[in-house]
Formats: C-alpha cells, structure tokens, sequence
C-alpha cells in the first residue's frame, strides 16, 4: 500500500504540472485571442447600430479574419519566443573509491559533512603494505652495505695488482740475468725456462689483478648504482601503495550517499562509489544552464539572445528572483540523437523515430544571482526574439510580452503545485 501510495502521489504531481501548464498556455491564448478580437467587435457594434441580429452567417468574415489573425499571432509569438520546459543547472559529482583492497578501519566522515581538499575520507588495513615497505627499505639497507664490500673488494684487487706488477718486474730481472749468463756459457738453458715461464704465469697473473680491479670498480660506478636506483623506486612504490590505504578528498565539497562502515571491504570499482562529493563550484566559473529546445527552433536562437529562467527551487510568495534575465551562450553544433557509437549492430533508421531536442547553454545576466541558483534545479526557459530591424522587429518583439506574462502564470502554477494545494504534493 505505502508503494502504491507512493506512486499515486508521483503520478497526480505530474498530472499536477500538465494540469497547471495546460492552464497557463489557456490563459496565455485566450490574451492572444483577445488581441486579435476587434474584428468580431467592430462587427457586433455595426450590427447593432442597424438593428439586425447577429448571427453565424452575419458575423461569417469577422470570424473568419479573427480565426486567420489569431492563428497568425499564435505562430508568430511561438515562433519567434521559443520555450522548453528542460531547463537544468547541471553539475559534476566526486565518485570516491579506493585504490587498493581491503576491509576499512576507519571513516572520518558522515554523511551531510563538509569537508576541505586533502581530508581524510576513510582507512583501510594496511598491514602487508607495511611489511612491502619494510622489506623495499631493507632492500635498500642491503645494497649500502654491498657497497661497503665493494669498496673493500677494489681495495683488496688494487692491491693484488700491485703485487702482481712486482713480482712481474722481479720475473723479468731474473730472466735478462739468466740470459745473460746463458750467453757468457755460465748459466743453463732449463734456468732461462724456467724463468720465462715464470714471467708468463707473472703476466697472467697481473691481467687477472687488472681484471678484478675493473670487475669492482664497474660494481662501484655502475651495477650498484642501478640496483640503488631500483631499490629507491621500490621504496617509493611501497610508500605509495601504504598512502593509498589512507583515501583522502581532492576537492572541497559535501559528502552525500556515504555506503560504508568500519569492517566493509572498500571498494574499487568506479560504479560502487564508497560515497559521493559534491565540490564546490569552482571560483570565477560562471553558471552554465542547460535547455533543450525543438528543432525548429534553431532558426530563431541566436548567441547573446536575451531570455528569463524560472526554477523551481526560486519560487516564493514573494516572488522575488522567481523570475531571473539570461542570454544565450552558445547552441550545441549537433543533436544527441543522431550520435553512432561503435557496436555490434548495425544502425536502424526506424529506432531513431524520436527527434532529438536542441542543446542550448545560457548565461544569468547578473552574477550576483549565481549565489541563489541551486545546483540540479530544474527551470522553464522562455526566449525572446529582438534583433530584427524596422517595424516589423519592433512588433515581433513587443509581442514577447505575452510569453512573458504566460511565464509568470507557470511560476504561480509551479508555487501551488509545489506547496501541495493542487493535489499530489509532499504537503
């Protein structure tokens, strides 16, 4: 019963609104009507100075040329005024979720809050990126130490390599000796070998020394500072991974639709948000109001083309600021409906029966009026027509008084049906 309440209560609220637009238009057309009523009554006065009873047949072409007349103000005023009742103040949202798994410790924040740039949202567990850091910092540790034998390992090879040059210049002395006393017919010729061989062992010795010299010192210059780098990186991951486990706000804002509490796993999918920011607007931003407007309408609206905007969250009995004076920004160069995404259909004519409206963005002529507009406020947006030149402009655009008036009408609706006395209201 409370559901089917509930939707009776929906559906006389929009019954509501036609009802009070349906009203409105009535009232704006029996003005026009009026208007264009002088024929039937210059007829109705000559009628009677003769004496003779008015009739159908009698009052034929003063009903006919009203019909034409009033038709003819109709299609000018709504052609040339155009009207939507679209009209939204759209806004971004802040879709928060996390970056890492795991269940939450903490929740900073409760729904309806305000918060600033950088606060704390929520925690989750962080153990095991405590322990990844450890380990990253140890790693780094390692690699200090490594290169403390590094150091010791070039000392140690220098130091081979002095020995091998000195045992390699005592090697060659002794055999230039031999040599010699070979030559004198003094020596013998297994001592010169010997000695020869001894020299190339010295060699190969001293090029081993060398080589170990050079192994330390590319470990010095080279390997132990890419590991180093490596390392640092590794640190720097293993912080970042732990920071995330701390979720803090990017913006200024208020958090709405908080769905979360301490022991909940948190949750990193885009579309199961763990809460919602609305941020503030962003400073020197002018309000953007956004309409959809027929087709047809496209030949009328024009950039800097003045227009009112009443949103609903702007009536009051008072009326002040119900009624607030805007221009055109910009029209949006194409129409939604015909966008083609990539899928694995193809594109049926017929499923796009629909037309599509005109995107149009106004502008609040006064900024001071940007501070009472309230951020997805649905609003009717009336235009009005009044660059055109001659006589003509000045009639068509004198004629936009009627649409002014049929505005102020559907605001008064919109306050009666807003506050409940029509039926279907939250009152």
């Amino acid at each position: 019963m409370g559901h089917q309440a509930i939707l009776l209560t929906g559906v006389l609220s929009r019954q509501t609104r036609l009802r009070f637009q349906m009203t409105s238009k009535r009232s704006a057309k029996m003005f026009e009507l009026l208007l264009t009523s002088f024929p039937v009554i210059i007829r109705y006065f000559q009628l009677k100075r003769r004496g003779e009873v008015m009739s159908v047949w009698n009052m034929r072409s003063a009903v006919f040329l009203w019909a034409i007349m009033a038709f003819l103000l109709f299609l000018v005023i709504f052609y040339f005024h155009p009207k939507s009742y679209s009209g939204l103040l759209p806004f971004r949202t802040v879709s928060v979720v996390a970056q890492t798994s795991g269940p939450v410790t903490e929740v900073a924040v409760q729904n309806g809050q305000r918060i600033a740039k950088d606060d704390l949202l929520f925690r989750i567990e962080s153990s095991a990126q405590q322990v990844a850091l450890r380990q990253a910092e140890a790693e780094l540790d390692k690699l200090a130490a490594a290169e403390t034998k590094a150091q010791n390992t070039l000392k140690v090879a220098q130091a081979s390599e002095v020995e091998a040059k000195a045992s390699l210049e005592k090697m060659r002395v002794d055999l230039e000796n031999a040599q010699t006393l070979f030559a004198r017919n003094v020596g013998t010729q297994d001592a010169v070998r010997k000695l020869e061989a001894g020299v190339t062992v010295s060699e190969a010795e001293l090029a081993a020394a060398q080589a170990q010299v050079e192994l330390a010192q590319s470990d010095i210059a080279q390997a132990i500072p890419a590991q180093r780098e490596a390392a640092k990186v590794a640190v720097e991951a293993a912080r970042v991974a732990l920071d995330q486990t701390d979720v803090h706000s990017f913006t200024d804002g208020v958090v709405t639709q908080l769905a979360m509490s301490v022991g909940s796993p948190a949750s990193k999918l885009i579309l199961s948000p763990a809460m919602v920011i609305i941020p503030d607007r962003p400073e020197g931003l002018p309000l953007r109001i956004t309409a959809g407007f027929s087709q047809v309408a496209r030949a009328t609206l024009y950039e800097g083309m003045p227009a009112e905007i009443a949103c609903d969250s702007n009536v009051s009995l008072s009326f002040r600021n119900a009624v607030l004076p805007a221009r055109v920004l910009s029209v949006q160069p194409a129409i939604a409906a015909g966008q083609v995404v990539p899928g694995g259909r193809l594109l049926e004519p017929n499923n796009g029966l629909a037309r599509g409206s005109l995107l149009v963005y106004f502008e609040l002529e006064h900024p001071e009026h940007e501070a009472i507009m309230i951020d997805g406020s649905g609003c009717i947006v009336q235009t009005y027509t009044n660059n055109l030149s001659g006589f003509t402009g000045h009639v068509i655009a004198a004629t936009g008084v009627v649409k002014a008036v049929g505005l102020r009408l559907k605001v008064w609706g919109s306050l009666i049906s807003g506050v409940g006395l029509a039926g279907g209201g939250g009152h």
